[in-house]
């Protein structure tokens, strides 16, 4: 996915672009949080005050890379026993043109879930969906 002129930015917000409905807390109305630094929590923060953790952060490099751990199971619960990770580049095309690349790895860690997992990861409502999302915050706050 390319984005207009974007680097990882921390002005941008993360609950900014992250879709409504990827979320696993308890509260419909939340806030997506994404601490920016190594050791960082990346969670969401639902209006009643209740948090329900994603993953922290492993690597925080801007403008070029940030890795996640992602600790939600296949049953959609907060696991920190599970530690899947993304892996975010922004490679700079030109200097009107970002591509974003991400890997979703240590998958087999859902063992006989893996594969029904991946496929899910790899539908287009899935990372595909968020990083539209992600892609057209970006674009209009680089303009």
């Amino acid at each position: 996915m390319s984005v207009p002129g974007f680097h990882l930015d921390t002005r941008i917000r993360h609950d900014t672009w992250w879709p409504r409905e990827h979320h696993i807390g308890g509260r419909p109305s939340f806030t997506a949080i994404l601490e920016p630094r190594v050791g960082g929590r990346w969670y969401e923060r639902g209006d009643d005050g209740s948090e329900c953790s994603w993953g922290q952060v492993l690597a925080w490099d801007p403008p070029k890379r940030l890795v996640l751990t992602w600790d939600i199971g296949a049953d959609w619960k907060y696991d920190p026993t599970l530690a899947t990770e993304l892996e975010i580049n922004f490679i700079a095309e030109t200097e009107e043109r970002t591509r974003v690349e991400l890997e979703h790895r240590k998958l087999e860690r859902y063992g006989d879930k893996a594969e029904a997992m991946r496929a899910m990861f790899d539908s287009p409502g899935a990372w595909a969906n968020t990083l539209a999302a992600f892609s057209k915050v970006a674009g209009a706050q680089s303009k």
